[in-house]
């Protein structure tokens, strides 16, 4: 990556996680006593965000949060690592996203999740922000909000020729829904991000494994994506486009906690692909980040900077070279 500050826009969902430590995870009708509660700011808007500014990037969030303290606290915590904050919105009437997590003695969990102001995020809120959206030079969304403000998103970015990262999650209005019938726009974007098994279920292929991952992603490449990038856990990466595939392989590192990984690959990975216009290279730098995020607990506490990710870049390269 070059020296100056890319500017990034990210657009995505902004949650407080609730994580209550017990004994046991209760049934149904059953009371159990909690050991321990950490709030933690989460969600894959937050997150990228935070990720991109960790490797230098100047970084807009475009979120929504309710009428509630946590509001605030998102908003602190964000302006604490240089994300600006300007265009978070606020749903009066609505809380902020809530991500309740309890987790037993052996360390399993049960999550439960309400969207909260997230659902509130309109057309009208994307266009508003036109003006930081025409100047970045990438755009990242993620899915998981309503799919109107979704598509607007990507047009927005497109007319002003901003470079545009989308990972297609389910929208929030088409929940429990099939992910195939995406709108046309999801299809015209630079780099269409999924994991295998999204990517298997949008071009409607049951087999998802590493074998299919290049029929799969020669699907999207087909229906217009620019490069298709499909992860694969520790199997890496699959990077298609109209000139070939490539698989990139993954990082072997101790595994703690998986948590942040794939909002650490996305932020990075928009970080590089703003200041070059190499994706490929753009992925190796995002898989290193996954890869250390693995290394940590917890979300935005295990997010790398852009010097550990350059570490771990070296030191792969220095074995290969042995």
């Amino acid at each position: 990556m070059s020296g100056r500050s890319p500017e990034v826009v990210v657009i995505g969902g902004t949650y407080i996680d609730m994580d209550i430590r017990c004994g046991q995870i209760p049934s149904a009708g059953q009371s159990v006593l909690g050991s321990e509660l950490l709030y933690t700011l989460t969600g894959p808007g937050p997150s990228q965000a935070i990720e991109a500014a960790l490797c230098g990037c100047n970084v807009h969030l475009i979120s929504k949060v309710g009428g509630d303290p946590f509001a605030q606290t998102a908003k602190e915590i964000l302006a604490g690592f240089n994300v600006d904050t300007e265009f978070i919105y606020t749903a009066k009437a609505k809380n902020t996203g809530v991500v309740v997590t309890l987790v037993n003695s052996e360390g399993e969990n049960a999550v439960c999740y309400c969207s909260g102001a997230n659902s509130a995020l309109t057309s009208e809120d994307v266009e508003a922000a036109e003006q930081i959206i025409s100047e970045a030079d990438v755009c990242l969304i993620h899915g998981k909000m309503q799919q109107e403000a979704i598509v607007t998103a990507v047009r927005c970015a497109m007319v002003h020729g901003t470079k545009v990262i989308l990972n297609p999650a389910a929208p929030l209005d088409q929940e429990g829904q099939e992910t195939g019938d995406l709108p046309a726009d999801y299809f015209t974007v630079d780099i269409l991000l999924s994991n295998l098994y999204e990517a298997a279920e949008i071009v409607d292929l049951s087999a998802a494994n590493v074998r299919t991952a290049k029929l799969i992603g020669s699907d999207l490449v087909a229906r217009g994506v620019g490069t298709a990038v499909i992860t694969m856990g520790r199997r890496g990466c699959m990077v298609i486009d109209r000139s070939g595939a490539d698989q990139i392989a993954g990082y072997e590192v101790e595994l703690v906690d998986q948590a942040g990984s794939g909002d650490a690959f996305a932020g990075a990975m928009a970080a590089y692909y703003a200041v070059e216009n190499d994706v490929r290279g753009a992925v190796e730098f995002a898989s290193a980040a996954g890869a250390l995020a693995c290394t940590k607990f917890g979300s935005i506490e295990a997010l790398p900077t852009k010097a550990d990710i350059i570490e771990l870049l070296q030191k792969e390269e220095d074995e290969q070279i042995e």
